[in-house]
């Protein structure tokens, strides 16, 4: 199954003509919510479903297999050093090791195949194939098997959800926001330790889809809308991650931006546009060591991700020399067949809830003793599934599972295993370190023991039956700290900023007052009459499909703040002239009807913070942090101005066709192409100080790799990197080529910490956005003192992907780049060395 893909040709012919980017439950407010099944299910399985023409699926036939090679390139410390993965490199902010876990999954794979080198045939299968839903004591299980102790594998991306005593971190999106390499490896970390404490194998996490569409329902559980912000988030998590002992998931591979028909509808993506954007993520996962990849339930140029032979075999086991396994999203197998495709693992296990059939296990079975499956592909499968539990040491006194996540009420298997230890200091240093400050006016904020402040809207105050009110988080009638869904998990506590914020007014001797009423404009509009500091508190919520809330099937309906939150907001600017807004929002909203009203002094994007949400609310407005998160995506002046926009017609039982029309220009990239001035940049955060930046040099870098002189060498000439194992994470094309040096200036009289951002100007004959992220850093500077910077710069971050050689190039022509403080904010501009 290795042939050329034809699919995608009529992309790779508009991509290289340079056309392709430039054509183109119910419930109340106080949410209960309802459960939607056919997200669940592949348009395969829906009963009643039309025939899927068009669907490309693989013929019965009987099919050989010969395994990928391991990856064969000799370590070169200091750059590319033997690691593994229970002792990842530091973090670096400037990018100078390349982690090399070649030796490690050697090791790993060794142990794997002697290990199963007397298993039969059906031993093999059940590695294979989960053991099927609620028949296990985590969300999905693989049996153990002779000295195998078996798999658990549990969600999600910011909690081990659904268990008690664990820490519900920061959103994903929200730790995006800090663009803090150090936070987003600590985060991982903690989250690695409480998966690992809690008997946890597989820590299904994180998600790196894209924000293509601004309402999309999981993007807050995802890194934003630019590939390399998202790739350096999930390349720092996944280091973190299994640094604490778990593997992780990267998920969900690939093109599920939406929830709408996510399990019906095929996302149409170039070649080049998979590449560049939505693929990036997932090859910094690989990088990373990742254990394993979980495929998404959609469709991808008309063939189901879990069965599309092109992304699992070719460009994730092959050009991205993958050494993990695949899983399916539960219930996302349509075919036994997809064992071919790549897939390695089926999970649940069953077909449909409790139908107590599988594509994998006796059909599995049947198909290898038939012929049809190669008895080489199952050792494959079952030798990925165990090197992985290997390559993480799990064989060694690893703990056992000591939870039931479907009944938190079994006292026999739930043992309480308190995971948190003092993990809520980093919560709350992560919940202020990603809170973009956006409008400051006549230095408003931070606040300075104001006489007395009023707190409006619900979003400030506590849930009103606590913090695990809704099921999966289906609602919210007080603090958003989270999205709904299977990302979500179980609060132990919950600080809200009423609380957050008296806390601080005790000590300063202030009097503070609320209304959690935002119904009720009136009231809101008298109570902040004459107040020092009127803080208006307002949210946006989203998730995942299966549930319905408020009228919003997993993605929003649009972007306007929930709960009468525009409203409410000039109710109370229209009575006093120092109101600030706080946001608690999934992404973007559309904040015209206020944001230049005069008397709204301040606005702080308060994001997806988790459960010390309150608390980094108050630090960052008395300045006990000073802000520095900027935005992981553009916030419009209209939903229109986005070049993406959300799908609802269609039905669950036909294909849908979602025409990823814009190709590389997505978010930033689309609004400076089309010229179109956003209300707040991509990039963009202000601070209670100022930067400068001075003093820019880029220099080349010699190579390290001796053995790869030739490629290095063809590249330059404008040659693509070769078709090979492992093509696209080559060292060669990943070690640093470049530095780019500055220094950056603190010119105010408080301490502060600025993001750094590079963005690449490629020449016009690459057909490339007019600009690109490839590089950012976070300087810690105290007043008016001034700190040397360094980015580092690879050949892969300045090539572009030739859809006819199949590999990465660099463009004809001068390659530019500049450095600032956001997207549209350059301080300074250099030109790459010929």
């Amino acid at each position: 199954m290795r042939a050329a893909d034809t699919s995608m040709l009529p992309y790779k012919l508009l991509a290289q003509l340079c056309m392709f980017p430039f054509v183109l439950v119910t419930a109340s407010s106080i949410y209960a919510a309802s459960f939607t099944t056919s997200l669940f299910l592949p348009s395969a399985s829906i009963s009643g479903a039309s025939p899927t023409a068009g669907v490309i699926t693989i013929p019965l036939s009987s099919y050989s297999f010969t395994p990928y090679p391991t990856p064969s390139l000799a370590p070169h410390p200091p750059v590319f050093p033997a690691t593994d993965p229970l002792n990842p490199p530091d973090v670096s902010n400037d990018g100078h090791v390349v982690p090399d876990f070649a030796p490690a999954w050697a090791t790993a794979y060794q142990k794997a195949r002697n290990l199963i080198s007397n298993y039969t045939i059906e031993a093999k299968v059940n590695i294979t194939t989960a053991v099927g839903w609620e028949n296990g004591l985590c969300g999905a299980n693989i049996a153990p098997n002779k000295n195998f102790s078996g798999l658990c594998l549990q969600d999600s991306p910011l909690a081990v959800r659904g268990v008690d005593f664990t820490t519900v971190f920061p959103a994903g999106i929200h730790v995006a926001s800090t663009w803090n390499r150090a936070l987003m490896r600590a985060r991982g970390l903690a989250l690695g330790q409480e998966f690992k404490g809690k008997g946890v194998n597989i820590a299904l996490g994180p998600m790196m889809n894209m924000g293509r569409v601004a309402q999309g329902g999981r993007n807050w559980e995802g890194f934003g809308a630019d590939p390399f912000l998202a790739g350096e988030s999930a390349y720092e998590t996944v280091l973190g991650l299994q640094h604490g002992g778990v593997q992780s998931c990267a998920k969900h591979f690939i093109n599920n931006e939406q929830e709408h028909f996510r399990a019906t509808e095929t996302s149409n993506v170039d070649d080049r546009t998979q590449h560049e954007i939505y693929a990036h993520p997932f090859l910094r996962s690989v990088m990373a060591g990742i254990s394993s990849v979980m495929c998404s339930y959609n469709l991808i140029n008309n063939t189901h991700a879990c069965n599309n032979d092109k992304m699992l075999n070719d460009i994730l086991k092959r050009e991205y020399g993958f050494q993990g396994f695949i899983m399916s999203d539960v219930y996302a197998t349509t075919t036994t067949l997809a064992a071919v495709a790549g897939l390695d693992m089926t999970l649940p296990g069953d077909i449909t809830f409790d139908s107590g059939d599988s594509y994998f296990g006796g059909n599995l079975t049947d198909y290898v003793n038939e012929g049809y499956i190669s008895m080489a592909r199952l050792d494959d499968m079952a030798t990925r599934i165990i090197a992985a539990w290997y390559f993480l040491h799990q064989d060694e006194e690893y703990p056992a599972t000591n939870f039931n996540a479907f009944d938190q009420n079994d006292e026999v298997n739930n043992k309480h295993v308190n995971v948190q230890a003092d993990h809520y200091r980093l919560v709350r240093e992560i919940g202020a370190a990603g809170m973009v400050l956006l409008k400051n006016q006549n230095g408003a904020l931070p606040l300075n023991k104001p006489r007395n402040i009023v707190l409006i809207g619900s979003d400030a105050g506590p849930g009103k039956s606590g913090p695990n009110e809704f099921l999966y988080g289906t609602g919210s009638d007080g603090i958003l700290a989270s999205g709904w869904g299977s990302g979500t998990g179980t609060f132990s506590y919950l600080i809200s900023p009423l609380e957050g914020i008296q806390e601080r007014a005790r000590q300063d001797g202030s009097s503070v007052f609320w209304d959690f009423d935002d119904w009720n404009t009136d009231m809101a509009g008298t109570m902040a009459f004459g107040q020092a500091v009127a803080l208006v508190f307002t949210s946006s919520d989203s998730g995942e499909g299966l549930f319905t809330v408020d009228g919003n099937e997993g993605d929003r309906n649009n972007l306007t703040a929930w709960n009468n939150g525009d409203n409410l907001i000039l109710a109370v600017a229209a009575q006093n002239n120092n109101t600030m807004v706080v946001v608690n929002s999934v992404g973007p909203l559309i904040v015209e009807p206020w944001i230049e009203h005069p008397n709204i002094t301040a606005v702080v994007w308060a994001g997806i913070q988790g459960q010390e949400a309150g608390n980094a609310i108050a630090d960052v407005l008395y300045g006990a942090y000073n802000p520095s998160g900027r935005l992981p995506y553009t916030i419009a002046k209209d939903p229109a101005d986005y070049p993406a926009q959300l799908v609802t017609n269609g039905s669950d039982s036909e294909i849908v066709t979602l025409d990823y029309t814009e190709g590389l220009f997505i978010d930033y990239r689309h609004f400076d192409q089309a010229n179109i001035t956003p209300r707040f940049e991509f990039g963009f955060g202000l601070s209670y100080t100022t930067f400068s930046y001075s003093d820019l040099d880029v220099a080349a870098i010699q190579s390290s790799v001796i053995d790869q002189g030739d490629l290095i060498i063809a590249w330059e000439n404008g040659e693509a990197s070769p078709i090979a194992e492992g093509s696209s994470v080559a060292l060669w094309l990943h070690e640093p080529a470049f530095q780019v040096t500055f220094k950056v200036t603190n010119t105010g009289c408080v301490s502060g910490t600025e993001i750094p951002q590079l963005y690449i100007h490629h020449p016009s004959s690459a057909c490339e956005p007019p600009s690109v992220l490839k590089g950012f850093t976070n300087v810690e500077i105290g007043p008016y003192d001034t700190k040397h910077v360094s980015i580092m710069l690879s050949r892969y971050d300045l090539s572009v992907w030739d859809v006819v050689t199949q590999g990465w190039r660099k463009p004809d022509g001068q390659i530019s780049f500049s450095v600032g403080a956001s997207s549209r904010d350059f301080r300074l501009w250099g030109v790459i060395p010929a």
